[in-house]
């Protein structure tokens, strides 16, 4: 079996959702998704085409590996380069489980869990009060979820600080002021309160705080026993984030915004995160991201990836998921988008009672509603042309 082709589609998702398709001379067709890496990651698998056509697709990890080498002064360590190969890598996968006809976790090892426990990322936002918080948490227990995450991040909601008579301060500053920091507080607080003490709550801080506002935030945090705190700080400093964990015992997470198993050596070596979170669609695919799992394993690190992707990035980071010990927990982020989450694919819903099961399905198990995902097609894209 040969390649004959790598080709790309990008609908409105999460931002941009990349679709790979790759076609073999033997008729068996796979597909692959990838996530954040914008035009610049379609227009990369265009490049790299030619260098798969008539390639074996069975040989995985040699193919990425080699297209990452051969491209390493141009960036073949992170970013959208990476981000394209892992759409490549996941089509691959895809391709090679329905020629086998089995499912990818089959491939790597055999799974140790049936279904894959989902929180929801859900849409609270700091101008709620407790009824409208208690409302939206109620609407995504009665779905079935066990787990849940929010925002706490003031200034991703654009807040002005008007209505508490002070003016908006420099958007580059990253020590949120008293009102700010009380908020955050309050807010965890009404969220944990509505959803009671069988649920586990995560909040997340998309990188805003610097060290001390971090510090702070924890450690007026730590009664609520949260299931995580997100991001406090951007990732370039594993040194400081080490310290921000080392202070406090909410559990710190991350690794959204780093790539490969290289990206997380370093957090590793100086246990600066209690549970990491890469994203598989994203960082380096399927292969990569067990290895990262694994090694996460070594240092009794948990593993719960982000996850914005559809159901088919969904469903082939829940294979990954299904085939290592460490796993925890895996995102959804789609709860207000549900008409796209049920129609994207032939799977409709693949959350029931917030977990995936996984199937005896080949591949992904799931194929991409081409007629669907074309309605929402990203602006100025073609379509696996």
């Amino acid at each position: 079996m040969k390649i004959t082709s790598v080709k790309t589609a990008a609908s409105t998702g999460h931002t941009l959702h990349m679709w790979v398709r790759i076609e073999t001379d033997a008729g068996i067709t796979g597909f692959g998704e990838a996530v954040h890496g914008g035009y610049q990651a379609i227009a990369i698998v265009k490049e790299l085409e030619e260098r798969l056509v008539g390639q074996d697709p069975f040989a995985i990890d040699a193919l990425f590996e080699g297209l990452r080498r051969s491209l390493v002064f141009e960036g073949g360590a992170s970013g959208a380069l990476i981000t394209a190969l892992t759409g490549i890598e996941i089509a691959l996968w895809d391709l090679k489980g329905k020629a086998l006809k089995v499912p990818i976790y089959e491939l790597m090892g055999g799974k140790f869990r049936d279904d894959i426990r989902v929180y929801c990322d859900c849409e609270v936002s700091p101008g709620m009060n407790m009824a409208e918080v208690q409302a939206v948490v109620d609407e995504v227990l009665e779905a079935g979820f066990t787990a849940l995450k929010v925002d706490l991040d003031i200034r991703a909601y654009g807040h002005t600080g008007t209505e508490t008579g002070w003016y908006d301060k420099d958007k580059f500053n990253m020590t949120p002021n008293k009102w700010e920091h009380d908020r955050m507080v309050q807010l965890a607080e009404m969220v944990v309160k509505a959803a009671g003490k069988d649920v586990d709550v995560a909040c997340d801080l998309h990188t805003r705080l610097d060290k001390h506002s971090a510090i702070r935030l924890c450690k007026d945090l730590e009664h609520l026993q949260l299931m995580w705190l997100e991001e406090p700080i951007p990732p370039e400093n594993v040194a400081v984030m080490a310290e921000i964990t080392r202070s406090t015992t909410v559990p710190i997470c991350a690794g959204e915004n780093l790539f490969l198993r290289h990206g997380f050596r370093e957090v590793f070596e100086k246990q600066a995160l209690d549970i990491i979170m890469p994203d598989i669609p994203k960082c380096g695919g399927l292969s990569e991201c067990r290895k990262i799992a694994e090694m996460a394993d070594i240092y009794s690190i948990p593993f719960a990836p982000h996850n914005v992707s559809s159901p088919l990035g969904t469903m082939a980071s829940a294979q990954v998921c299904g085939t290592v010990p460490n796993f925890l927990i895996l995102e959804f982020h789609w709860f207000n988008r549900m008409e796209y989450w049920n129609t994207v694919t032939d799977g409709g819903n693949i959350i029931q009672n917030g977990r995936i099961k996984l199937t005896d399905r080949p591949g992904i198990g799931l194929e991409l509603n081409e007629e669907v995902a074309r309605k929402y097609q990203y602006p100025n894209t073609t379509w696996f042309e």
